[in-house]
């Protein structure tokens, strides 16, 4: 039978000077030793330009892709449209088997970086449709290096972001 002696004055193992401390003093080691893990990894993590130039280079194609359209009532969008979503998720893949890292969750920063590559590159290539209609097709070159240029500088803006959230956690 168990009395009211038996909780009076017991020490659990939350209480001070319980063998807990030990416990805690133990995970809280590991959770220091985790997060010093957590910067050096950050620190080693340099951005891959080569594949943040990959992505602006896609950008580039698909806002270049503007001068083989006929805009107009018989606009058919090019096919660079679609093929662009499977090249990205490609590029992104050798992102993350360089790294060796998966980005489960990219921060605000990160996301707001890459809501602006699509919002540029849909703003360059709409510009890029009007100067082909207006018959200065020259300018779609302008627009894809444009193009190409704010989607490199932006992916890797939107890489160190991501790190800097794997160095807080």
């Amino acid at each position: 039978m168990i009395t009211k002696s038996h909780f009076h004055g017991a020490k659990g193992p939350h209480a001070e000077g319980s063998a807990g401390d030990g416990h805690r003093d133990e995970a809280a080691a590991t959770l220091d030793a985790l997060s010093a893990d957590r910067h050096r990894l950050a620190d080693r993590l340099a951005v891959p330009w080569a594949l943040m130039a990959a992505f602006g280079a896609l950008a580039a194609w698909w806002v270049g892709s503007a001068v083989t359209t006929t805009p107009g009532s018989g606009y058919e969008p090019p096919l660079a449209g679609w093929m662009t979503l499977p090249v990205a998720l490609v590029i992104a893949h050798l992102v993350r088997r360089g790294t060796g890292i998966r980005f489960r969750a990219l921060g605000a920063r990160a996301n707001g970086a890459m809501l602006a590559v699509l919002v540029a590159c849909l703003l360059l290539f709409s510009v890029s449709l009007g100067a082909v209609s207006l018959g200065m097709a020259w300018l779609v070159g302008v627009m894809s290096l444009v193009a190409f240029g704010v989607t490199t500088w932006l992916s890797g803006v939107a890489y160190r972001s991501a790190v800097e959230r794997v160095r807080r956690g």
